[in-house]
């Protein structure tokens, strides 16, 4: 059977996260570079990956090449890619904001790019990755990215020009949800729970919650009002949230993470 040969360009904490789930899979060769070469040693350490010592070496060994750098890095990597591509290279970019079309321009107009947006819940198995085809990019390229990024959670197919939004909503999420988290919990310390006891119930309910939400039987509006007793404990708690008109401050939250999204391209 034909071995998959991947290639990570960066091997931070997504890299290091979709490693983890494909080193159990069958046929799947897989080789890292980074400036870091703590970085890089700890991952083949820890996974079987093979340590390259430059870019070319990746290009030169893998057909599937994700690029798991920064946005403001991916210019100067594409510049030393750039004579090492060939029309059977696949480039996966993990990097935020930016778009398949600017990757094909700095690199090789010929070049087949899925641009993906995993989050750190990855980490744990349980990511979320919503992914995009470039314009050189086949169905089938799209349906190898996203059984590779299936190993860390789900994903979703969008149009690119979607991804800025998802950017917002589950590429920054994570961090928003852990903003609630801590929030309810030192809520909790003010009532008499410790952080620790606080900071279970919350997570734990809020881990539930998110998967009535996915089982699909229910919108969160009428889950809400199963939860909501007229004259009850949930009620006044919902009560302070409409009056600190918390809906639009969260969704004003999502509006900016877009926004910025959207400037990282420029």
């Amino acid at each position: 059977m034909t071995h998959l040969h991947l290639g990570f360009i960066g091997t931070g904490k997504i890299a290091r996260a979709l490693i983890a789930g494909l080193s159990g899979k069958k046929n799947t060769v897989m080789a890292g570079f980074d400036t870091d070469a703590a970085t890089l040693t700890s991952l083949a350490t820890d996974y079987p990956v093979q340590p390259m010592l430059s870019i070319a070496e990746i290009a030169q060994n893998a057909e599937v090449i994700i690029l798991a750098v920064k946005p403001w890095q991916i210019a100067e990597v594409l510049e030393e890619l750039k004579p090492l591509l060939t029309k059977n290279h696949l480039l996966i970019s993990v990097a935020a904001g930016i778009s398949s079309e600017f990757i094909r321009s700095n690199a090789v107009e010929s070049l087949k790019v899925i641009r993906v947006m995993p989050n750190t819940p990855a980490f744990v198995g349980e990511g979320m990755t919503a992914l995009c085809k470039g314009t050189m990019a086949s169905d089938q390229d799209l349906s190898l990215a996203s059984e590779l990024f299936s190993a860390i959670g789900q994903v979703t197919i969008l149009d690119e020009s979607q991804m800025d939004a998802a950017t917002a909503v589950s590429g920054s999420g994570p961090a928003y949800m852990f903003y609630i988290l801590d929030s309810l919990a030192n809520g909790g310390v003010q009532c008499g729970l410790s952080y620790d006891q606080a900071l279970l119930l919350a997570a734990q309910t809020m881990s539930g919650a998110a998967k009535m939400v996915l089982s699909g039987k229910k919108h969160p509006d009428e889950l809400k009002r199963d939860v909501t007793t007229p004259g009850g404990t949930t009620e006044a708690g919902l009560k302070i949230m409409e009056e600190q008109n918390i809906r639009q401050i969260l969704s004003d939250t999502v509006v900016a993470a877009a926004a910025r999204s959207r400037q990282l391209m420029k």
